[in-house]
């Protein structure tokens, strides 16, 4: 039986673009082999309810739990005996993981100098000595076909468990919310850094108008660090079909389950976007100083908003210059436009 070891990203939605790359792999192998994912604790939550690894490993350098530590890690691949480790994350640490793990095959990207720890490599596409702005779904499919993968679909997927779906329920009869597909959920946050962020302000008069002028109900997510951002977005929005995540027991699983159901999505460039492609939820998203095509999902019904600035894309975590008009210059009317665009009418979806 073939045994691979798959290192996923570390973070929410380059995992979520990583699981065609695992489809890829599960339908290669078939029951003739195993798959082991070794991946952060905080990203697990992620492919719950998805069949495609036989197991996990949680790794985290810096978790208390001396399990989820380095030499527990490199105890248990040791143990695991595999024929192949596929590394996604470009890290030289992950390469040290794999290689002290007695991994016969490793198979990942040359860079930072970590070539010597892989024995097979592939190299980004360059033109003219840059690295070209590759989608992180093609990055790791190519790693997939590097392994003997055929040809795979680039769709991403997800899943979602039992107990996600009645935390869902409970949300939706606390705040009366209709069913069906007829509530937009507006994701404001993103752990990169504040650059990715639209305006708090103008999320507020965005769900104002849609609550207002469309009578649609508007669920704003939220992450643990983001409750106060959340609520701020409710308050200003000051109407009674607007509401927040912020006062629940927040998960990925909750968040998932309630970008499954919603009528479209509005969010910035971060990781629970993705969770609208793999349910097939209409989706608007507002790019800043990221480049596009690193994140692209080949959703079919999404809209990219973006300014044609001089200084776009930076990929700074801050805006250098100070004025942040990547983002403050897109504007309510723009990004309400482009909803309109994308949502059904309340006659389609009760028909249905």
């Amino acid at each position: 039986m073939t045994k691979i070891v798959v290192f996923l990203p570390n973070w929410v939605g380059d995992v979520v673009m990583a699981t065609p790359m695992l489809r890829a792999l599960r339908e290669h192998l078939g029951e003739r082999g195993r798959i082991l994912g070794v991946m952060r604790p905080h990203v697990a939550e992620v492919l719950a309810g998805t069949t495609w690894l036989d197991d996990q490993l949680l790794y985290d350098p810096r978790s208390p739990d001396l399990r989820e530590r380095g030499w527990a890690l490199v105890r248990r691949l040791r143990r695991e005996r595999a024929d192949l480790a596929v590394l996604l994350p470009n890290s030289w640490r992950t390469a040290l993981l794999a290689w002290a793990g007695g991994a016969k095959d490793r198979l990942g990207y040359a860079r930072g100098g970590r070539g010597l720890l892989l024995t097979r490599t592939l190299h980004p596409p360059k033109a003219d000595g840059r690295r070209l702005p590759v989608s992180a779904v093609d990055y790791f499919l190519d790693l997939a076909y590097a392994a003997g993968c055929e040809v795979a679909s680039r769709a991403v997927q997800l899943a979602t468990l039992p107990a996600d779906e009645r935390a869902a329920d409970a949300v939706w009869r606390k705040f009366r919310l209709p069913p069906g597909r007829q509530v937009v959920v507006l994701n404001s946050g993103g752990a990169f850094g504040a650059a990715k962020l639209w305006p708090t302000p103008y999320f507020s008069s965005l769900a104002s108008r849609l609550a207002r002028d469309d009578r649609r109900h508007v669920l704003v997510l939220c992450g643990p660090h983001e409750r106060a951002l959340a609520a701020e977005i409710v308050r200003g929005a000051a109407h009674p079909r607007v509401q927040s995540l912020a006062d629940e027991h927040l998960s990925i699983g909750l968040s998932k389950a309630c970008v499954r159901r919603a009528a479209a999505m509005v969010t910035t460039d971060s990781g629970p976007r993705h969770f609208a492609a793999a349910f097939g939820v209409p989706v608007v998203t507002l790019f800043g100083p990221t480049h596009i095509g690193l994140s692209e999902n080949y959703h079919p019904q999404a809209i990219h908003l973006q300014r044609k600035l001089d200084c776009v894309p930076c990929q700074r975590r801050t805006c250098p210059l100070g004025h942040h008009r990547c983002m403050r210059d897109l504007s309510i009317d723009e990004v309400y436009g482009a909803v309109k665009q994308l949502l059904p009418s309340r006659a389609t979806v009760q028909a249905a």
